[in-house]
């Protein structure tokens, strides 16, 4: 069966360490979301990664650690991020729009419904949907998330079936596999328990802002909405066939059955 699928992505997987577009990863991810949409599914995807992009296209040495050089690093990688999509995804004749949200918008209820019925909208035109938080505007998702939370946000309002989050990690540890060789990977959570929580790790990448503790707050959005969450390895986007498969795929947040 068709379904409306959020896939989100980080920017470790987006980027090289240089800060430049890690063009194997995009293509990769590009050609699977284009054949999800030949199957008939709806695609939205919620990309990370301006910051991380547009300080390498800036020539900067490092991510800036200052709000203006941040929200100005933003500005110039979105642009290339959106260009690079839009070149990719044009190679199998999709058409690409770019929703660049904040906050405050799907706070209000007026504009999260005008929000959603653009989204709406887009999906029926049979549009790839690319949203990202507007950095250069708002600092809530450079201080706090790397979109994990914005797209939980995303699936709630638009009534997707299934989140998937592409990380640099291949799911959910009972401990934190950095550091703990023998850590093993949860496949399945069928309720975020303070056993869960515990074993999410507050540290993200050098280029991105998330952690697995955003990721579980982003699970507890979603499941609570119906909505399923699995998270696999960004390297490997070929898994969300996997996923669509029931077939064993990094961790699955079951959601829960609503009365």
């Amino acid at each position: 069966m068709a379904e409306r699928i959020v896939v989100k992505v980080g920017t470790s997987t987006l980027a090289h360490p240089t800060g430049l577009i890690n063009l194997r990863n995009v293509e990769a991810l590009v050609r699977v979301l284009s054949d999800l949409k030949n199957m008939g599914h709806e695609v939205i995807l919620v990309s990370s990664g301006a910051i991380g992009v547009g300080f390498g296209k800036l020539g900067m040495s490092e991510r800036p650690t200052d709000m203006p050089s941040k929200q100005a690093a933003a500005a110039v990688g979105q642009c290339a991020l959106m260009f690079i999509y839009d070149k990719f995804f044009s190679e199998y004749s999709l058409t690409v729009a770019q929703v660049l949200l904040t906050g405050d918008v799907l706070d209000d209820e007026k504009r999260a419904f005008n929000a959603k019925n653009t989204l709406s909208k887009l999906l029926e035109m049979g549009a790839i949907i690319i949203i990202n938080e507007n950095d250069t505007v708002s600092t809530e998702e450079i201080e706090f998330g790397d979109n994990d939370l914005l797209s939980a946000l995303v699936s709630r309002l638009s009534g997707a079936d299934r989140l998937v989050i592409l990380s640099d990690i291949d799911g959910l540890y009972d401990s934190n596999p950095r550091s703990n060789p023998d850590a093993k990977i949860i496949t399945d959570v069928f309720e975020i328990d303070d056993r869960i929580i515990a074993a999410a790790d507050p540290y993200g990448s050098n280029l991105g802002t998330g952690g697995m503790s955003s990721k579980i707050k982003a699970a507890q959005i979603v499941t609570s909405a119906g909505i399923n969450m699995h998270i696999i390895h960004g390297d490997n986007p070929g898994a969300i066939y996997d996923i669509l498969e029931d077939q064993p795929a990094g961790t699955k947040f079951h959601r829960k059955q609503l009365v």
